[in-house]
């Protein structure tokens, strides 16, 4: 069966929804689980970014976005959307989820850019650039909407202020 899955994503994922089997250790009864967190730009989001296209529909498409190894993205139950959240849970962003062959158990992918600039910790270890690879997270399935870049900096960075 995994000869017949690994070219075909689409019959993956409905192999991974009908065979979960429920009690097991695949199970979704931890909806959240920790996650280290890699990210790193991609060609998309480097052309949408430098093309001046951050407030697009195209960029948040592109960059709000946590890949994950399968067997991880079935363990929080295929979820659409997660909410990644600091270990302290200061701070946390909703993204959309998608499963990806290329990404190791127990690790999940974002692009550099706003979404997981809100969860990347920001100690600089006195090198003047934050932990982009390897900082912990803790990921959990959401129903909040994703939010664009728009309203993640409206959001962030309003603190009350009315007069924007």
């Amino acid at each position: 069966m995994q000869l017949a899955m690994m070219g075909d994503p689409k019959l993956m994922e409905a192999v991974l929804n009908i065979c979960v089997p429920i009690g097991s250790s695949w199970s979704c009864e931890n909806m959240m689980r920790e996650f280290l967190l890699n990210t790193g730009s991609t060609i998309n989001e480097g052309r949408l970014a430098k093309g001046g296209s951050k407030f697009t529909d195209d960029y948040t498409l592109e960059c709000a976005v946590c890949e994950m190894n399968w067997r991880d993205f079935a363990d929080l139950g295929s979820p659409d959307k997660v909410k990644v959240s600091t270990t302290s849970s200061e701070h946390s962003v909703v993204v959309y989820a998608f499963p990806e062959d290329s990404v190791m158990p127990g690790h999940v992918f974002m692009p550099r850019a706003i979404w997981a600039n809100v969860v990347v910790d920001p100690q600089t270890f006195s090198t003047g650039s934050p932990l982009y690879k390897g900082c912990p997270v803790k990921i959990e399935p959401a129903q909040e909407e994703v939010l664009s870049a728009e309203e993640l900096v409206l959001k962030l960075y309003r603190r009350g202020k009315n007069d924007l």
